[in-house]
């Protein structure tokens, strides 16, 4: 593993976003061996997802953007505090003005600007949206090598990776399946699902290039992917995990995701 320290990381980032698009791909394959996926299911899926994503927001960005800061001599709380803001801030822009339709809601329902577009696109985007700060905070993590290329730090950045890769699954499965339904071929279905996760390594990339370039804007890049991560979380994934009857197992898929993130990044960052 000490040899990736010697690739750029930029490289490496684009590496790890495909990786985690790929496992997209591997979710939205689903809708070929299902037409529906128990409510259940799915809330347990996204439960799992929330929880990956808020704790890799903690451990893998947060933390060592405060780290950082006061390594650097100064207020330690600042950069993350307006780094987080500012992603937060950043999605909220885009949920307002990308037009997009969460699952199981009626195409009148659709958010940001009013467009024409076909429901079925509307519902790609709003999966999309996901991916962005996804994408982001892998980029940031990778790039992050460049100024401190660190075992250590290869390691959080690989184990994030990981466990962005593995909540992208459901969130994958969660797109074609419902798309399905709408009347898609399964075909079709798979291939929007898996277009959801093409931000990806478009955003990875443009996050390890922006820090490797401006290492200053580390700590505050590493906060902007938390913020952005956890207004996700808040505004879409708890809120769709929850809806149901059994929502216990949504808050038991949610403690799950957050603990297989949590040592992930522990044991191996």
């Amino acid at each position: 593993m000490s040899r990736l320290l010697e690739i750029n990381p930029i490289l490496l980032a684009l590496a790890a976003t495909i990786f985690t698009w790929g496992v997209t791909a591997l979710g939205a394959s689903m809708v070929f061996f299902f037409k529906r996926i128990n409510k259940k299911v799915l809330n347990l899926m996204l439960g799992f997802a929330a929880g990956v994503m808020i704790a890799a927001s903690f451990w893998s960005l947060l933390s060592p953007a405060i780290a950082m800061a006061e390594g650097n001599g100064g207020i330690a709380w600042l950069p993350a505090l307006t780094g987080f803001l500012c992603g937060g801030a950043f999605l909220l822009a885009l949920d307002k003005t990308l037009p997009h339709l969460h699952m199981g809601l009626a195409r009148s329902k659709a958010e940001g600007i009013k467009t024409s577009w076909h429901r079925s696109v509307l519902l790609v985007l709003a999966i999309t949206l996901h991916n962005i700060p996804e994408g982001l905070a892998v980029g940031v993590a990778f790039g992050a090598l460049a100024g401190n290329p660190e075992m250590g730090v290869l390691s959080g950045a690989v184990a994030l990776a990981f466990g962005i890769g593995l909540q992208n699954f459901p969130e994958g499965a969660a797109v074609s399946v419902p798309l399905r339904r709408e009347g898609l071929s399964r075909l079709k279905a798979f291939m929007y699902g898996q277009l959801s996760g093409i931000v990806e390594p478009l955003a990875g990339v443009a996050g390890a290039y922006l820090v490797m370039h401006i290492t200053p804007l580390l700590p505050y890049a590493l906060s902007f992917a938390a913020g952005a991560m956890i207004y996700v979380v808040m505004e879409e994934l708890i809120p769709e995990s929850q809806t149901g009857n059994e929502t216990d197992l949504s808050t038991i898929g949610g403690l799950v995701g957050f603990s297989v993130m949590m040592v992930l990044d522990v044991a191996l960052g």
